[in-house]
């Protein structure tokens, strides 16, 4: 029950941060059309951020080097292999809206910005869960930036090695990762690591905040009476995690390996879905509805699916 509770108090914490957002748009202090800028400051300066400051408290060690470079491959086959299999399911249907969505919705969870968080609050112990944190976002981003984008957008120049890898998440890898092998990060001085830091510790307040000013816009009737919503968090937040815990129940990896890779997969639908929507001008309501949804039922489903890393 420990276990229950530190993971209801973490989501309650993360979803208190919509409240000043949402109070803020009702009172016509900020507006919903200016959320792109927002959402460009979190995906293109606070997240990569995000991932460099995740290594700032990682010791190097050639294990700790060998089980993040699997924990990418893991993640990214996990993540794929789910999204393939929704594609085959619903391909005779993919050319209609929300059944991209669902493929997409179904796969890609808000594991940076509220799955970091968690999962320090879950396994204290373990600092390498931070980095495994950055690692499932770079895996992730593979595929935000290609099937994620096209999903949005119908265009398929999206599905390309460049869109896979020209993007925030893996730049700051790219940084981050010579730094952490070679023992630089530990060297840099304290003024440009507490930067980095702080910036990285914003993502979460600032994409709870963006989910608030947008639920103040948002129709609840709407919201919460939609049934193909339901379908989405259904397989977000039940079957995607469920089938990650499937995955690596069996293998012989850390224990804080196969939480970090369950909790990770039960986040709730990616807010990133909804920043590149607002900056793509594409889907932004029906990608609103799977994030505000799915972000408010995880309160339920997180602490709950919690109790099964026990048994890893």
């Amino acid at each position: 029950m420990v276990t229950f509770k530190i993971a209801f108090f973490n989501v309650l914490l993360a979803l208190m941060y919509m409240v000043p957002g949402y109070i803020l748009c009702k009172t016509k202090k900020a507006v919903a059309s200016h959320l792109s800028t927002v959402s460009a400051i979190l995906i293109y300066i606070c997240s990569p951020c995000m991932v460099v400051s995740s290594f700032l408290s990682m010791e190097y060690s050639r294990e700790n080097l060998i089980n993040m470079m699997l924990f990418f491959v893991v993640s990214f086959v996990v993540q794929l292999v789910f999204l393939l299999g929704t594609y085959l399911v619903l391909r005779k249907k993919f050319h209609i809206n929300k059944y991209r969505m669902l493929a997409i919705g179904s796969v890609l969870g808000n594991c940076g910005f509220f799955g970091m968080p968690l999962i320090k609050a879950l396994l204290p112990e373990n600092p390498e869960v931070a980095c495994y944190s950055s690692i499932y976002v770079i895996s992730m981003n593979l595929l935000v930036f290609t099937a994620g984008v096209y999903c949005l957008t119908t265009d398929k120049k999206y599905i390309s090695v460049k869109s896979a890898f020209m993007n925030p998440a893996f730049f700051s890898f790219v940084i981050a990762m010579p730094l952490y092998i070679t023992g630089a990060m530990s060297k840099l001085p304290t003024l440009v690591t507490d930067a980095i830091s702080l910036l990285g510790r914003m993502t979460t307040p600032v994409c709870m905040l963006i989910l608030g000013i947008r639920l103040a816009t948002m129709d609840f009737k709407k919201l919460f009476t939609n049934p193909f919503v339901y379908l989405v968090c259904a397989g977000k937040l039940i079957v995607f995690p469920l089938f990650a815990f499937a995955v690596v129940f069996f293998t012989p990896l850390p224990h804080s390996f196969k939480a970090s890779l369950m909790i990770l997969a039960a986040t709730p639908c990616a807010s990133i879905i909804l920043n590149l929507a607002e900056i793509h001008n594409k889907e932004q309501e029906m990608s609103a509805n799977c994030i505000l949804l799915s972000t408010l039922l995880c309160i339920l489903t997180i602490p709950v699916l919690s109790l099964l890393i026990t048994f890893l």
